[in-house]
């Protein structure tokens, strides 16, 4: 889920699920098993599908929809239900949920009981929301990678200065002097600089990486 910034765009935050959510509701004895799974490109949101489907190998239908940040991408698959009666209601569940880079996979055992169009409308979609509701939502920022190097000595005031403006310390080495590497959201880390740089009495040491994405 670490993706860097692509030359002249710039980094939003954004809201998506982390791993797979399941959850599973019952129309008339038909079965509707949804899966809800992160995928941040077509190649991932097809390795999900293709996944379910040989799960589900018996299954009478394998509907999905997916929906993807990069070039607001969508697709979605009635699989032999009755047109826009599943696969576009369980997009139009993703549509209005707040979330992107997903898929849900909506597998329909029959009951041999006729839904019509309203039933499986209302079947679909009340299994796509179900599931959602089972995902742990995550919020990815656009952040950034400091490396800090400097005396022994100004490590105490060094590390509170870090903690006072919101990073997070992934490693600390201690060699010839101590590098603080820190993670932190993108455009907080001007001032912390500037802060550092005055207590190096503007001999700072420090790397900074390409902005990029990630939980915080």
């Amino acid at each position: 889920m670490r993706e860097s910034r692509r030359e002249g765009s710039r980094l939003e935050s954004y809201t998506t699920i982390e791993g797979v959510a399941r959850a599973t509701i019952v129309e008339k004895k038909s079965e509707f098993i949804a899966a809800a799974s992160f995928a941040d490109s077509e190649e991932a949101a097809l390795r999900f599908l293709d996944s379910v489907r040989a799960e589900h190998r018996t299954a009478n239908h394998n509907v999905y929809a997916y929906l993807l940040r990069r070039d607001s991408r969508t697709r979605y698959s009635d699989d032999g239900e009755p047109q826009k009666t599943a696969g576009l209601p369980v997009l139009e569940v993703l549509r209005h949920s707040g979330l992107t880079d997903l898929i849900v996979v909506v597998t329909r055992y029959f009951g041999g009981t006729l839904l019509g169009t309203g039933g499986l409308v209302r079947a679909y979609t009340g299994a796509a929301q179900a599931a959602l509701e089972q995902a742990h939502r995550v919020t990815i920022r656009p952040c950034v990678d400091l490396e800090i190097r400097l005396e022994y000595s100004l490590y105490e005031q060094a590390s509170r200065l870090a903690a006072a403006a919101g990073a997070k310390v992934r490693d600390t080495l201690f060699t010839d002097k101590v590098t603080l590497a820190l993670t932190m959201l993108d455009g907080t880390q001007q001032q912390l600089l500037r802060s550092l740089s005055e207590l190096c009495r503007g001999r700072l040491d420090a790397q900074q990486s390409d902005p990029y994405y990630a939980p915080f």
